[in-house]
């Protein structure tokens, strides 16, 4: 219990977006961060568990402020910051993959969105306890290293069967395309001819009027 205190002590301390705004809170109600950050924890936990929109509200903090750290670390010189987000959306897809498969039964559960969402933060932890980071060293990268051959195997033969369909139906679009124009022969417009006096009968030229 005290190692987790001495986390929650240190992530306070550090300059973030959410320290930021609980800095401003402090500023403003008198109140120590370690109390409003426990406060609003209590209260998002109670949201979660009976509130309207809790699937919502669960999505929202595992994508909002991570896409707004991965722009600041996309701007920033340093490429350290890129390496850890670009690891929590690597988790974060495959849990998303897992959760689409599990969804339907685990959703009726009561504690489910609140689990959701500390495991999102935990994710999205800063160093050494990011949760991101743990899973993709212990779980992604091994499985990564054992089977990353076969599946660019079969990506190369997939993405090449698709190529592939894809410009026999585009020959086959062309082909019809040029038969149907091929096909149609645009109707030709005869003006009317003046018959010449010499290709009259002799029936349908003018007499002369007797005098």
């Amino acid at each position: 219990m005290d190692g987790l205190s001495q986390r929650v002590e240190r992530f306070l301390e550090q300059r973030n977006l959410v320290t930021d705004v609980l800095g401003a809170l402090e500023a403003k109600t008198g109140l120590e961060k370690r109390y409003l950050a426990a406060g609003a924890i209590t209260l998002l936990s109670l949201y979660l568990l009976f509130g309207y929109g809790a699937s919502l509200l669960c999505n929202l903090i595992g994508f909002v402020y991570p896409a707004y750290a991965s722009i600041k670390a996309i701007e920033s010189p340093s490429k350290d910051d890129d390496t850890v987000w670009l690891t929590y959306w690597v988790v974060y897809a495959l849990f998303g993959l897992a959760e689409f498969f599990s969804d339907l039964l685990l959703s009726w559960f009561p504690f489910y969105y609140v689990g959701k969402c500390a495991f999102l933060l935990f994710c999205m932890a800063p160093r050494p306890w990011n949760g991101a980071l743990m899973l993709y060293q212990r779980v992604v990268r091994p499985l990564f290293l054992r089977h990353h051959g076969a599946v660019d195997r079969i990506m190369n033969n997939l993405s090449g069967r698709a190529l592939d369909a894809a410009a026999g139906i585009t020959r086959n679009v062309l082909q019809a395309l040029a038969r149907s124009r091929a096909g149609v022969t645009p109707a030709a417009v005869a003006e009317p001819s003046t018959p010449l006096e010499a290709d009259l009968k002799p029936s349908q030229t003018l007499q002369p009027k007797d005098k």
